[in-house]
């Protein structure tokens, strides 16, 4: 496109809002032993001279406040620029990596793209995986299994954390036996990191090696945070002694990180989050650099809707992922309480595909009317 057809676009302010949808039933995340009775969302907006507005959500924009002035005035499309500035900011107070993403649907808007296509424009949809998010017991595990299955799903992932983990593979073999051979599962240990409230520790990477054993035996497609996040000698030693893909980076601060757990042979699936971790300007970065040391990329997305679709337009556009992370475990967490703050409700094709639309920037529309019933801040 020329540049005479791309007229400067001015940013003239930056709008963040809180938002809280409460709920009676709570959901009992594998993760988290506190039982979750609300989800927040925080919704960024880029307002410009041109009218146009990009819109992202992610992490609560913590530190943020005070540092608009940085960015007001300034070229909407100075996207590497923008990125720098919350690059400081991330390192001297929280994630503001919404910001990223909103400016990532406002240059979609600005030059009438759809993000994945600005970003290599590889292919408008990717294969998506369920991602379960509570412990059920064998049998309702197995049922859940097969729900997936006939929803399009051609793979699931398991969350271990029944305290014994010889607990975890009898409902993954309850899984397996149930659904066979052909349904791809993937297992999270998430033993990486803890929630503020629990001080357990994690598994050493002898416990590790006996789990990842078991996990073989069923045909485990990668097995996910088996050992803590620093622990990059245990992660490289367990991928050398296992056939099993080992996975993570979900939570990874600093992008250098992942240089080094590439160069240092700790992952074979690097799984960073563009509302988490760099935005959609740093994880083409990462992207890259796991292309180029033959590995897997393929986001974490367990956000919400506009999350999931910011990590689809990045793996679609750019990246060869086998899957992308689908949050999807109703009733606990169906799309209902997971994208309350869409017009629509992101899902999956009748293939288990997520297919991008070919509107401009992310392709999705805010709720303004339940926004404006959940505000909060």
């Amino acid at each position: 496109m020329g540049e005479a057809s791309v007229p400067k676009v001015t940013i003239t302010a930056i709008e963040i809002t809180q938002h809280r949808l409460k709920f009676d039933t709570p959901f009992h995340a594998s993760w988290d032993t506190k039982p979750r009775h609300h989800w927040d969302a925080t919704i960024v907006r880029v307002h410009t001279d041109a009218g146009l507005t990009g819109v992202g959500s992610g992490d609560l924009m913590v530190g943020f406040a005070g540092h608009e002035h940085l960015f007001v005035g300034q070229d909407a499309l100075a996207i590497e620029r923008h990125w720098r500035i919350l690059n400081n900011i991330s390192f001297h107070y929280g994630r503001c990596w919404p910001l990223d993403l909103a400016l990532w649907d406002l240059a979609g808007k600005i030059t009438r793209q759809p993000c994945w296509k600005l970003l290599g424009g590889l292919s408008d949809r990717v294969r998506a995986y369920a991602s379960s998010g509570t412990l059920r017991e064998p049998g309702k595990l197995a049922d859940a299994a097969e729900a997936y299955l006939a929803r399009g799903f051609a793979a699931m992932k398991i969350r271990f954390h029944r305290g014994d983990w010889r607990k975890d593979i009898k409902a993954l073999e309850a899984v397996r036996k149930r659904v066979g051979s052909t349904f791809e599962l993937m297992v999270d240990c998430n033993q990486g990191w803890r929630s503020p409230q629990d001080t357990y520790a994690p598994w050493s990477l002898k416990d590790a090696v006996t789990v990842a054993r078991e996990l073989e035996k069923l045909g485990v497609y990668w097995m996910e945070e088996p050992l803590h996040r620093g622990d990059r000698d245990g992660m490289r030693r367990l991928r050398d002694m296992t056939d099993l893909r080992i996975a993570g980076g979900e939570m990874t601060r600093e992008l250098y990180e992942f240089r080094d757990l590439i160069t240092q042979g700790a992952l074979d699936v690097l799984q960073p989050d563009v509302a988490l971790v760099g935005g959609i300007t740093g994880l083409r970065r990462v992207g890259h650099m796991a292309a180029e040391h033959n590995l897997v990329f393929t986001p974490h997305t367990w956000t919400n809707g506009m999350g999931v679709m910011a990590n689809a337009q990045l793996a679609a556009g750019m990246a060869d992922a086998p899957f992308l992370e689908f949050p999807y475990d109703p009733p606990e967490w169906g799309l209902d309480r997971r994208d309350y703050m869409l017009a629509s409700a992101l899902d999956v094709d009748p293939d288990g595909y997520i297919v991008l639309p070919d509107r401009p920037g992310m392709g999705y529309e805010l709720a303004e009317d339940v926004l404006q019933k959940t505000r909060i801040g």
